[in-house]
């Protein structure tokens, strides 16, 4: 990949990641061009790659737009990602470290932080922070082949367009998810951890369910 299409990639995802196009929205290439300063063929390649991580969507007569997700995609995005995530909850349970439960600790001080800020911007920060909490405990769990698939499941601008939908119950309840699931994996309870980790996404998904 050239530099100007690496360029163009990394501003797109960032934009796509920062929420700063709606669903649905179609997505010239020359305005991507002038936005991101390179021409129109770097963005046509930045923008096939993004489709082929799910990013974007691509339609041959209408070209990419973002993604907009029906009612039936939220059930079935959320629902494997509680089945495969509490599943690597349970495994990490059993093989998570110490070094790895003290990152995950200062991951919830500063995502409650955050929180308490009150900041019309504190979603973003909190996304950020939760997506390392999630990858710390999936990469406890030792297995490869489950990072993949979750990979293909998670949609990162699902979860941080949850954490701007998240009134302070929500989120309250989020923050508590979090430091519960640490105590659970720090017991080595692979039955708690499990439990705790599906309730903690179902929970997101009721959110994102009743806009």
């Amino acid at each position: 990949m050239g530099r100007a299409t690496q360029s163009a990639y990394e501003s797109i995802k960032n934009r796509l990641l920062g929420g700063t196009y709606e669903p649905g929205k179609k997505l010239s290439e020359e305005d991507l061009a002038a936005a991101v300063g390179v021409s129109r063929t770097p963005v046509r390649e930045a923008l096939r790659r993004l489709h082929a991580e799910g990013l974007v969507d691509w339609e041959a007569n209408r070209g990419a737009t973002v993604p907009a997700w029906r009612q039936q995609d939220l059930e079935e995005i959320f629902e494997l990602r509680a089945l495969l995530e509490g599943y690597g909850a349970e495994l990490a349970a059993g093989r998570i470290t110490p070094e790895e439960i003290a990152r995950l600790r200062a991951l919830c001080t500063e995502m409650e932080g955050y929180a308490a800020s009150q900041r019309s911007d504190r979603a973003d920060p909190i996304a950020v922070c939760n997506a390392q909490f999630h990858e710390i405990i999936l990469g406890a769990g030792r297995n490869r082949r489950l990072s993949a698939l979750l990979g293909a499941v998670v949609q990162t601008p699902l979860v941080n367009r949850t954490f701007r939908q998240y009134d302070e119950t929500a989120m309250a309840r989020s923050m508590s998810h979090h430091r519960e699931l640490i105590d659970a994996l720090e017991a080595g309870d692979r039955a708690w951890a499990g439990s705790v980790m599906r309730a903690h996404i179902l929970a997101a998904r009721a959110t994102l369910g009743n806009p």
